[in-house]
């Protein structure tokens, strides 16, 4: 059952007492804000991620998985998370220019895609 917490005056700030499992509770609740943050950012990259995939699917042509596999290739190969590697694709057809290093594995992957396709 939950108890109140009895205020108390400090300073001039009116506080609560703490009760013996609050401690708890904060870790879990700060816990639960850091898991809703991620799963937060792990929606909105995956929309991007889809995008690079459709346009390396239409760039390449393969199916949704071989496009997968190469966006993680690149991104391995660049050491640069999956989600920026999807996000500096997606931006290319606007003006913004492919770094360097995602641009040369982007296109060896691709070589090395069709490589394996031609056997």
């Amino acid at each position: 059952m939950y108890q109140a917490k009895s205020p108390h005056v400090a300073e001039g700030i009116l506080t609560a007492a703490p009760l013996p499992g609050d401690a708890l509770l904060i870790a879990e609740i700060l816990e639960l804000r850091v898991a809703n943050e991620q799963l937060v950012q792990a929606l909105a990259s995956r929309a991007v991620i889809d995008q690079a995939r459709g346009m390396v699917m239409a760039l390449a042509p393969c199916s949704s998985e071989r496009a997968w596999d190469l966006l993680v290739d690149v991104s391995q190969h660049c050491n640069v998370k999956l989600r920026d590697v999807a996000a500096a694709l997606v931006a290319s057809p606007n003006g913004v220019t492919l770094p360097e290093q995602i641009r040369r594995e982007l296109r060896g992957a691709m070589r090395r895609l069709h490589a394996v396709d031609r056997r």
